[in-house]
């Protein structure tokens, strides 16, 4: 059974507030964030809540973040205009309109055909440019466009996968969730320097799997 709307719409204003309180200090992450219409990457039974901090179900079984995470996620990344980002987990395309606000370039992989579809769809009716959607295996990352100056991951991972850690600039930033279905899961900060790979265990959190192959079928 799906929850019930709150009695009362959130609004965009007091979205920004809570943010605030919560620790989101960038400036043009915000500013990022106030530029996007929530309401148009949820379903319609649930654009009452679409500025509730809370993740929401859209098509296909997944979910769209709550705001929070999404800019909890989006500050660790430490992503700028010069920047060119691979996406693994397009889902709504909620974060990925965010993400177009801040960097050169996203390059955005789903697994789900339809989420791609749909999400290309509300891009363009924002008139996004500055993004590339490809239906694929997320965990393979997408090895023609690599380097990435900066990978966010949108899907929980058992360990972060080895062809994206490949696919990373050297002085790049991924940020990713990490742990197991049902158990525990945290948002780690990989960066990856001359050496190897430096790895920050940030905030608790609960995603959808990160799963490998393509979702033909829908």
């Amino acid at each position: 059974m799906r929850r019930a709307r709150t009695d009362t719409p959130i609004s965009l204003i007091e979205l920004i507030m809570d943010l605030r309180s919560r620790g989101i200090s960038d400036t043009h992450i915000l500013a990022a964030i106030e530029k996007i219409p929530r309401e148009d990457f949820v379903e319609t039974a649930f654009s009452h809540d679409a500025y509730a901090n809370r993740a929401l179900p859209i098509e296909c079984g997944q979910t769209i973040s709550q705001p929070f995470v999404v800019a909890y996620m989006l500050m660790a990344l430490e992503v700028n205009d010069r920047h060119k980002v691979l996406e693994v987990g397009l889902g709504s395309g909620y974060q990925t309109a965010i993400l177009s606000h801040l960097c050169r370039r996203v390059y955005a992989i789903e697994r789900y055909r339809t989420l791609a579809r749909l999400a290309e769809a509300r891009l363009a009716a924002l008139r996004i440019t500055n993004v590339t959607v490809l239906v694929g295996d997320g965990m393979k990352g997408w090895q023609p466009q690599a380097p990435f100056d900066r990978i966010i991951v949108s899907a929980c991972a058992d360990e972060t996968p080895t062809a994206l850690i490949e696919q990373l600039a050297v002085g790049g930033i991924m940020v990713i969730p990490v742990g197991t279905s049902g158990g525990d899961q945290h948002i780690f900060k990989v960066r990856k320097t001359e050496t190897g790979i430096e790895e920050t265990k940030l905030i608790p959190v609960r995603f959808v799997p990160l799963v490998p192959g393509t979702a033909k079928q829908l």
